[in-house]
């Protein structure tokens, strides 16, 4: 007889938990970029961060082996240790891995630093990049992976190693002859070089007297202004008040002033090209007073993704490295598409404006724009930060006016005379607004003259000589460095923001009324690279060298040659400045007074962040003291303490006590030392256009502003 067994009960609580799917692990640089990415790719992806790069040179050493073809010797950046750990953990676990760096030389070098920290092939199509971050563009470009480009990594790496080796050459032979703690590099130099240069400029110029006759003229009772022009029918120059008076002596001020020539025009204002990172830069240092640094941070965070709302986190702005002002065609579409709905079809483009590239460069990514036309600054205005807005808004309108009709407008311009001295009148008035709806100053005044016509006359009003003398070069500001650099070849779009940022931090340049002046150390630091390294500061040079780094990333040059080329005579003149250069000194000033600590006589340092009293016994006595500029007033709070200037953290001047903490008076503008004659509040000196001006800061009085 056949016995059955009964099927065993399952015991209670072992039930076998299946094991949950390994996901798709994606590596990006930035933690916002991370959560708005594993957004769009959804559960069955894992998206972290690297935080940067994780492999670097050694800051200690050199770092790389000038005898066996330059090798860099990489290891971990100290700090990163626990997020290597994470990664490796990760990518473990992980059915694939992607790399998804940024989309430029510095990201593919990124990317290369992960497959060798994570033990992958670096051949294998597991490297990824999207221009924007959008769910669009992102699941695109995961259906098509590539293998790292090592032509963009060799690129990446011959920088980094021209880099070190002028900077661990050159910084050592500072530090021994000058002082510690300086530095030197390729384009650092000559942004300090270019700014001396123009220093030089205005010292060596000799200001040259001209002259000007603005006029008044009317026709019945409409008044316009002119200007003189010339004598016979040929321009002329007023050297001085000679040449005034004689052509005032020609003229009858009660005579009829004819009209010889009214040329009527049609004028066409082109929209400019979307922006490239040195023109946003440059542009949002002019418009908003932003730092490069500071634009360069606000642009990062609206290209990873910003938090608006229901729809989450969204990139809001395409790459923002860049030196390209190509545009793809479904934004053009999209943008034509927004200006036909809001402004009507004859505000958009049919043929938008096209950007004329600058020499060399490499039109790698579109323009900076928005990731779409129809998140307008102001829909996203509550999402966004005061700095991200502005940086926003001035973006999305720059590209928008980029694809839209020019501005239109109607000139007049004539010509008067009477014995033969000639006068010329423009005037200009809006007819089609265009891209100026958008970008620009839409509501510049009109310079309407009368309907005059060929024959007619006119009465002169009154004659206005003025004495004006030429004027030196202006000094750089961030915006106009950037944009020579950018013109000379020198650097790239990623280069400007820590470049400039590095010869401030040394103390080679001052920034004073947002415009750079070099200071005693600068002028030293360059005379050193300008006498022994004259190669460092050749802009031609340089530009070719840049050059040759894009052929690097294009394949068509080695990177260990061009290296090599470029430090077997760099390396002689190391030499040959270690062997002949003097130790320069740079003495400490008395200060005119003794310490209050040890009695011994106080001097004037040079410091990082400039000059300073130090004790002369130092370093058995360490007093210091901030040096400080009196302005010869009182201080109109405590009546004891004189008004001295002070610098904030920011570098901007500001007024306080010489009494502080005791005497807390502090002003942004300047004190007279006079009261109001209305309310007896102090007086100050207010900075306005061409000049400045004395106020009372509660707004009842004000003097006439003084050139």
């Amino acid at each position: 007889m056949a016995t059955t067994t009964k099927p065993r009960a399952k015991a209670k609580g072992k039930t076998k938990r299946r094991a949950s799917p390994k996901k798709t692990l994606v590596i990006v640089e930035s933690p916002a970029k991370a959560k708005t990415i594993e957004k769009y790719l959804g559960r069955s992806y894992k998206v972290v961060a690297s935080k940067g790069h994780v492999r670097d040179l050694p800051k200690s050493k050199m770092g790389v082996d000038i005898d066996h073809d330059y090798e860099p010797h990489y290891i971990s950046i100290r700090g990163k240790g626990d997020t290597i750990k994470e990664l490796r953990s990760a990518a473990k676990k992980a059915k694939k891995v992607y790399l998804a760096a940024d989309p430029d030389r510095e990201g593919e070098s990124i990317a290369w630093h992960l497959s060798h920290i994570l033990d992958l092939d670096p051949k294998a199509d597991n490297r990824v990049v999207f221009n924007e971050i959008t769910k669009d563009a992102v699941k695109e470009s995961f259906k098509h992976p590539r293998n790292i480009d090592m032509n963009l990594v060799d690129a990446q790496q011959a920088r980094r190693v021209l880099d070190r080796l002028v900077g661990y050459s050159i910084s050592p032979l500072l530090w021994q002859k000058v002082k510690k703690g300086l530095s030197a590099g390729r384009v650092q130099s000559i942004a300090l070089w270019l700014i001396i240069q123009r220093e030089n400029e205005i010292k060596d110029f000799t200001p040259e007297e001209y002259w000007s006759i603005d006029s008044e003229f009317k026709k019945g009772r409409s008044k316009f202004k002119a200007s003189f022009y010339g004598l016979n029918g040929k321009k002329k120059a007023l050297p001085n008040n000679a040449a005034v008076q004689e052509v005032l002596k020609r003229l009858d001020p009660k005579g009829d002033f004819d009209i010889t020539k009214v040329t009527r025009k049609e004028r066409k204002r082109q929209p400019q090209p979307p922006f490239t990172t040195s023109t946003m830069q440059q542009e949002a240092n002019r418009k908003l007073n932003y730092r490069t640094r500071k634009t360069m941070m606000a642009a990062q965070q609206l290209y990873e993704g910003i938090n608006i709302g229901k729809e989450g986190s969204q990139g809001l702005i395409t790459y923002m490295r860049t030196d390209s002002t190509r545009i793809s065609v479904i934004a053009k579409h999209e943008a034509s598409t927004f200006l036909h709905e809001k402004y009507g079809a004859e505000y958009a483009a049919t043929k938008p404006i096209k950007g004329k590239l600058p020499e060399g460069a490499q039109d790698a990514h579109e323009a900076i724009r928005p990731t779409s036309v129809y998140q307008t600054p102001a829909s996203l205005k509550k999402y966004l930060t005061k700095d991200q807005f502005r940086l926003y808004q001035l973006v999305w309108s720059r590209f928008v006016a980029s694809q839209m009709t020019p501005a239109i407008m109607d000139t007049m311009a004539v010509t008067i005379e009477q014995n033969k001295v000639i006068f010329k009148a423009n005037g200009s008035k809006l007819k089609f607004a265009g891209f100026l709806k958008v970008y620009g100053d839409s509501k510049e005044k009109d310079n309407l003259l009368p309907d005059l016509e060929d024959g007619d006359t006119v009465k002169l009003v009154k004659n206005n000589p003025d004495q004006h003398f030429t004027q030196p070069p202006a000094r750089y500001s961030e915006a106009n460095l950037i944009k020579a650099l950018e013109e000379k070849g020198v650097g790239r779009p990623s280069t400007y923001s820590p470049t400039i940022d590095t010869i401030q931090r040394r103390y080679y340049v001052k920034e004073v009324g947002r415009r750079f002046e070099p200071t005693e150390l600068g002028e030293i630091v360059n005379k050193i690279i300008v006498e022994y390294f004259p190669d460092i500061v050749n802009i031609d040079f340089t530009a070719n060298l840049e050059g040759k780094l894009d052929q690097v990333e294009e394949g068509k040059e080695n990177w260990i040659k061009l290296v090599d080329k470029f430090y077997r005579p760099f390396s002689t003149e190391v030499e040959s400045a270690t062997k002949n250069m003097e130790k320069v000194q740079i003495k400490d000033e008395p200060a005119g007074f003794n310490c209050d600590i040890c009695g011994a006589p106080m001097v004037i340092k040079m410091g990082r962040y400039g000059k300073f009293y130090a004790c002369s016994r130092f370093p058995d006595c360490r007093n210091t003291k901030a040096i400080v500029k009196e302005i010869g007033v009182i201080c109109p709070k405590c009546h004891e303490g004189q008004v001295i200037e002070r610098k904030s953290k920011r570098n901007r001047i500001f007024y306080g006590c010489s009494r502080f903490p005791d005497c807390d008076f502090v002003s942004w503008d300047k004190p007279i030392g006079r009261n109001c004659p209305k309310d007896g509040h102090f007086l100050v000196e207010k900075k306005v256009k061409g000049g400045t001006q004395v106020v009372c800061p509660n707004g009842d009085y004000e003097e006439p502003a003084q050139k």
